[in-house]
């Protein structure tokens, strides 16, 4: 079984847990640091509002039925829709979704290498 871990994510006081698999999540951290940084450059009306990185772990044991977790490659499905459908014409946005994308195209191959 491939080695998973852990990015919890915040967005005031909820909490979202996302499963990648270890030699991503650092990435996916990284790309949510950068996301946040730069939101606030948008101009559009749409902007959407995005939780905030806040650790990794290896292990995650949640204790309460209301939490889940999601897996990576949805999160950053989501991510992907959200930021495309951003009508923005003063930020290159274009940068910021080739980065979501490479990352979405990366976990897409783990997943299906993993498949097999």
């Amino acid at each position: 079984m491939p080695s998973m871990r852990y990015v919890i994510l915040q967005q005031n006081a909820d909490l979202k847990f996302v499963e990648m698999p270890e030699e991503y999540a650092y990435q996916l951290s990284a790309l949510n640091l950068r996301l946040n940084k730069e939101i606030a450059k948008l101009t559009a009306a749409n902007v959407p509002s995005l939780p905030l990185a806040i650790a990794e772990c290896d292990r995650l044991d949640l204790l309460q039925p209301s939490l889940h977790i999601t897996s990576g490659i949805d999160y950053i499905n989501e991510l992907e829709s959200v930021f495309a459908a951003i009508q923005e014409e003063n930020y290159p946005l274009i940068s910021l979704l080739t980065e979501i994308r490479a990352l979405q195209a990366q976990l897409e191959q783990w997943y299906e290498e993993e498949a097999f």
